[in-house]
């Protein structure tokens, strides 16, 4: 059963409860946080509205011990166990934007309301692509290495300006990367779900099954898509044999979008030119995997959404749909359970 958004009045299916917490302003509501969350987080959360009570969880087991008081969780640790102990439990704000480990089959049919982090990392990951595409370009890992060797070798590098970028998934961290990659003269092609959506920074966007010809046009690739049972493997055999020898993949969404040894033997045999990974299928990747050692890879630890900011935006999201949630108003960022975005 798909999530209902939250607006004023509407009941919740086979539960008969209200959709939003206007009906009981009155009473406490019990708000719990499963991740990173400071005292001032505490404070600020209660700030929001009369009657909140903000419970904090150090560790999945005391997260599971307040879930049967919990109405309203802000998800970083979670299992199924956990909303499974949580009766009353009726809104889970995810604190990323990739929402695949909550959508198992009993959470998505149950009607309990969710909603992601989309737009909250976007600016340290579009930071982050753009660092690897210049590292990759400026052949920085190859220079890296001759530092630590104390080495002068001369090696020249490629630059951004005229080339052509393919994002697949336009969306908010698809769209800070076209914002930044026109400012380096780049020509931004796209393609999106709803590529009839007008996007500023694109050149041209088209729908997700024009996926070969973004392949086959770009120079630089770079993932933003969510990872769904549709989009696993996204990019595989055919799909890397499609894009330019000469062409980088960079992959920010889910290593899970890439046949991994796939790409693994596409980058040995040079059919494409390299790649930049902040995610990879099993993480941390593992020690053994020829990722590794590749000239023409660099690979980061799922880290290009950190920034000191994040977590305050995270919590600005947050306080806004609890705020929204109070009014009985439309919460923002509500996921398709089904459609897993």
């Amino acid at each position: 059963m798909p999530a209902v958004p939250a607006s004023g009045g509407a009941l919740l299916p086979a539960t008969g409860m209200p959709a939003s917490g206007a009906y009981c302003t009155a009473m406490p509501l019990h708000v719990l946080l499963t991740g990173n969350a400071s005292e001032e987080d505490r404070a600020r959360l209660r700030a929001v509205g009369p009657g909140l009570e903000v419970m904090r969880a150090g560790s999945m087991d005391e997260a599971l011990s307040l879930a049967p008081r919990a109405e309203v969780v802000l998800a970083g640790r979670w299992s199924d166990e956990l909303w499974q102990s949580a009766p009353s439990l009726r809104w889970v704000q995810s604190g990323g934007a990739g929402v695949e480990r909550f959508l198992t089959p009993g959470f998505i049919a149950s009607p309990i309301i969710l909603t992601n982090a989309a737009g909250v990392y976007a600016i340290p990951i579009a930071d982050h692509v753009l660092a690897l595409m210049l590292a990759l370009s400026r052949r920085l890992p190859l220079h890296f290495r001759n530092q630590q060797q104390r080495k002068w070798e001369w090696d020249g590098g490629d630059e951004l300006n005229g080339k052509r970028l393919g994002i697949v998934g336009l969306g908010g961290i698809g769209s800070e990367v076209a914002k930044r990659a026109r400012a380096f003269g780049m020509r931004v092609i796209a393609t999106r779900r709803r590529p009839d959506r007008p996007s500023p920074f694109a050149d041209e966007v088209r729908g997700a099954d024009a996926l070969p010809w973004l392949l086959a046009e770009s120079d630089y690739v770079v993932l933003c898509a969510a990872l769904t049972p549709e989009t696993r493997h996204l990019i595989g055999e055919p799909e890397l044999a499609a894009m330019k020898p000469t062409a980088r993949l960079v992959n920010v969404g889910r290593g899970g979008l890439v046949d991994e040894p796939a790409l693994i033997r596409a980058l040995q045999a040079g059919r494409i030119a390299g790649a930049g990974l902040d995610v990879t299928e099993e993480e941390p990747l593992p020690a053994d995997s020829p990722l590794w050692g590749m000239d023409n890879v660099i690979i980061t630890p799922h880290s290009s959404g950190s920034s000191p900011r994040s977590h305050e935006r995270l919590m600005d999201l947050f306080c806004e749909n609890l705020r929204r949630w109070l009014a009985g108003e439309e919460l923002l960022n509500v996921v398709d359970k089904e459609a897993g975005y």
